[in-house]
């Protein structure tokens, strides 16, 4: 997937101040979901910090569930501990995960700091074994990286 190509409609999205955060949150979310061919769910949590968890504020894909993440539970909430981008190829053979479909072979997590801090992640499933790349990840963090500023 050329991501490059992606970049320039992200910045257009985020640069959109006629829309809340939350709008455009929605339509990054809308945006990978059906540009990438494996991104199955795309959606954004964000951590609470007092109540150690993770709410769920922007998505695209088949409603879920879980809206809320304990930190340390499933791909999530192991992300919100170690601070460091956990990459799935193959959910099945994860002990934490949090099955949201019977369909998500794999999932991606990427943290998302401000100012040092981790504030939250974009979580991706997909329904395709093992999909995600080097490429993925450094795209993602990019993603992260612009979000961070309108927040």
């Amino acid at each position: 997937m050329p991501f490059d190509s992606l970049k320039s409609r992200v910045n257009t999205i985020l640069a959109n101040e006629a829309e809340t955060v939350d709008q455009r949150l929605t339509e990054i979310c809308e945006l990978l979901q059906t540009t990438v061919g494996y991104y199955d769910w795309v959606g954004f949590y964000f951590a609470n910090e007092a109540e150690r968890t993770l709410h769920l504020r922007a998505f695209a894909g088949e409603p879920t569930d879980h809206t809320v993440i304990p930190f340390g539970k499933g791909i999530c909430g192991q992300v919100a501990e170690s601070n460091q981008n956990f990459v799935v190829p193959d959910v099945k053979a994860q002990t934490n995960y949090i099955a949201c479909s019977i369909y998500v072979k794999a999932e991606i997590v990427i943290p998302l700091f401000k100012e040092g801090k981790n504030i939250g992640q974009i979580d991706i499933d997909s329904n395709t074994a093992n999909p995600f790349s080097v490429e993925d990840e450094r795209f993602l963090e990019w993603v992260n990286t612009q979000i961070a500023e309108i927040l």
